[in-house]
């Protein structure tokens, strides 16, 4: 076997452990013939806001691609700047629901009177993960804190990933406070592997994949498809193409998978519907009002 060991020449730095955002992944190269995209989903709800201005109060990548797949493909992408400083010491459930309203609030607020129109709809999110004793783990803080945090997961077992997701909607009516606002919070059970090595992890770590997320791992649906073997390869090989290579470390994960990735589908589906049915309801609700008068 040969003793020359390979080097990846990067193409740009990696993430910095003082980032507060995350970089969005570049597009693979693609090779071979192109495969066509499913059509959307042809739903009304989906249908009534075509061409109007929704906004993904996030600058997650994975979040847009989450959207992508049910037909929103042309979100307004307008994060919040406004810090996230919430005390640790609520519950889990109340801190990233503090924090996915504060998001939301403060760009719709931001942009109810842009240039390019109010939003038709503003969807914002959370995600944290939550050790086994019920800490709130942040990003990791310098390569050593990313080593420590990946290894306390896998050796406490399963941990939990709780999402909260809020869509507002300006109100037709004339009712206060003026919108629409529904939320919900989901979580998911996420096992790490009790068999990954410390030299996975260091390797993991050195790709800077988990730098900028809270938990210091990411996942992607895409990873469902890759063996282990493979995404261990690409990792030794310093491969930029695979995302989410966080899900190597994960051994089980019960619960929806895509509330672990950041944005549970179904649920976000069901606000989207709730906050313009409840538009539609007030306005048939005044026309009575006015009508009776």
């Amino acid at each position: 076997m040969s003793d020359i060991k390979y080097t990846p020449t990067p193409i740009e730095p990696p993430p910095s452990y003082e980032t507060t955002t995350s970089i969005p992944p570049k597009s693979p190269v693609t090779k071979g013939p192109l495969q066509r995209a499913p059509l959307p989903l042809n739903l009304p709800i989906l249908s009534s806001l075509q061409g109007r201005r929704v906004i993904l109060a996030s600058a997650s990548p994975r979040r847009r691609q989450l959207l992508a797949q049910i037909g929103f493909s042309n979100l307004a992408i307008i994060p919040s700047t406004v810090p996230e400083a919430f005390s640790k010491t609520l519950s889990p459930f109340e801190y990233v629901l503090q924090t996915a309203t504060q998001k939301a609030m403060t760009v719709y607020s931001s942009q109810i009177n842009s240039p390019d129109g109010e939003p038709a709809l503003v969807i914002a999110a959370d995600t944290v993960v939550v050790s086994p004793r019920g800490q709130i783990l942040e990003k990791p803080r310098s390569e050593d804190d990313h080593i420590a945090m990946l290894k306390g997961l896998r050796d406490s077992g399963s941990h939990k990933v709780y999402t909260a997701v809020v869509v507002m909607a300006p109100l037709s009516s004339a009712r206060d406070p003026g919108y629409a606002l529904e939320s919900t919070v989901e979580e998911t059970t996420v096992r790490f592997g009790r068999d990954i090595s410390d030299d996975l992890i260091l390797s993991y770590v050195k790709t800077r994949e988990g730098a900028d997320k809270a938990g210091g791992y990411g996942i992607l649906p895409i990873m469902r498809s890759k063996t282990d073997s493979v995404i261990l390869a690409m990792l030794i090989s310093g491969c930029e193409q695979i995302q989410g290579m966080g899900a190597i470390l994960v051994d089980r994960i019960e619960g929806s998978f895509d509330n672990a990735v950041g944005l549970p589908l179904r649920p976000t589906l069901a606000l989207i519907e709730k906050v313009l049915r409840d538009d539609e309801d007030l306005v048939d609700e005044f026309a009575e009002v006015e009508e009776e008068e």
